[in-house]
């Protein structure tokens, strides 16, 4: 939580012409409600089925072709059944890292209704100390902190050798 991986996702996405998706998002349009919705109504057991349902479809669609930029809820990539999924598709992953004082802060800045499991600082520091051992397996890890998003962006496209598309105008000619 409060990595970049939404902004940063968006800029890299701008700067190559792929699409940009946040999975949070396809949960909510396909349940018909946000994620602090889903937990509070249902919990986080059936959000996390909801969100792996999604993360397949995700995943299939990926398989298929096509340029995109996905990013995971904070939660996604420590699940096992979603981490072993990711794993076996060979599709690279970032681990945008900060510090965890840096990560509660910019955290903090955002509503609570956007962050269900942030309800304490000691909660934050345990969640994120769990989830670790699964970030820290992506393909590459980015330290974010004090870089701007651009400059993320950059880096990740660089990292893993990204292509920019050419956009085509009316006339059929490469922007």
């Amino acid at each position: 939580m409060g990595a970049g991986k939404s902004s940063v996702g968006r800029a890299l996405g701008r700067q190559l012409n792929w699409i940009f998706e946040d999975l949070d998002d396809r949960i909510a349009a396909r349940e018909g409600r946000s994620v602090a919705e889903i937990f509070r109504d249902s919990g986080e057991s059936e959000f996390r089925r909801a969100e792996h349902a999604a993360l397949q479809q995700v995943l299939e669609e990926l398989r298929g072709g096509g340029a995109r930029i996905v990013a995971l809820g904070g939660g996604t990539f420590a699940q096992e059944r979603n981490h072993k999924a990711i794993q076996a598709s060979g599709i690279p992953t970032v681990f945008l890292d900060a510090p965890l004082p840096e990560l509660w802060q910019r955290c903090a800045q955002q509503s609570d209704a956007k962050r269900p499991l942030m309800t304490s600082q000691t909660k934050f520091r345990e969640t994120h100390q769990a989830r670790l051992p699964y970030y820290r397996k992506a393909s590459r890890q980015i330290d974010t902190m004090g870089k701007q998003v651009d400059a993320i962006a950059n880096e990740i496209a660089e990292a893993l050798k990204l292509k920019k598309i050419a956009l085509r105008t009316e006339q059929g000619e490469a922007e």
